[in-house]
């Protein structure tokens, strides 16, 4: 092997053995590049959990569409339930879970907003239909009738007809910034393999910790 596929392929990703990683991010993107290979559908769905101005949690399923060292990301509704939640409670936590590689990553951190670049960007790749979408519907809160959001969306389809869909205001992305990471993978038995990176700030260097099962 030479030197530049050693530099690239560091030894935990070349032996398999995860617990051997010394930082969380690249041990993420070689997972989910697994998941991406094994997974039938939606790799990149994961869990997000909020809490209410009672703290009473929440979760729901969302689409990750950016990882790198600065987060992860996602785009919504800013005026829904957990675009409002996540405005008052700027803390997160989400999970994967690839159930065709018995994996799975837990995450917690701090939240930010995207910028408004980064959201016009996005909104841009996104198919017409569901530019129109982000701009009919108010997102979590009481529909009347189904007939009523589908009178909204071709109002705005007529409206948007030709040319481009501009991003609606109330729609952007939040970055979620990890301070903790854990890794599991199952074992026969029940013994699986479990560890955890921490650190105090998002600007902090890594702790590893290994766990029981």
């Amino acid at each position: 092997m030479s030197d530049t596929a050693s530099i690239e392929e560091p030894n935990w990703l070349t032996s398999g053995d995860f617990t051997a990683a010394e930082e969380p991010f690249r041990l993420f993107a070689a997972w989910l590049k697994d998941a991406t290979a094994s997974e039938p559908r939606d790799p990149t769905a994961m869990t997000l959990a909020t809490v209410d101005a009672d703290g009473m949690p929440n979760a729901r399923m969302v689409l990750l569409k950016g990882a790198d060292e600065h987060g992860f990301v996602f785009y919504t509704n800013k005026d829904s339930q957990k675009g409002q939640e996540l405005a008052a409670h700027a803390k997160a936590a989400l999970v994967f879970h690839w159930k065709s590689l018995n994996r799975q990553v837990r995450l917690r951190g701090t939240v930010q907003h995207v910028t408004d670049a980064e959201a016009d960007d996005y909104f841009a790749t996104r198919p017409k239909q569901a530019q129109i979408g982000a701009w009919a519907s108010k997102q979590s809160r009481p529909l009347e009738s189904r007939m009523a959001f589908e009178k909204a969306i071709a109002v705005t389809a007529a409206k948007y007809a030709l040319g481009t869909v501009p991003r609606p205001p109330q729609w952007s992305g939040f970055r979620i910034v990890p301070t903790t990471f854990e890794f599991w993978h199952d074992r026969p038995f029940r013994l699986h393999d479990r560890i955890v990176f921490t650190r105090d700030t998002p600007t902090a260097p890594w702790s590893k910790t290994r766990l029981y099962p």
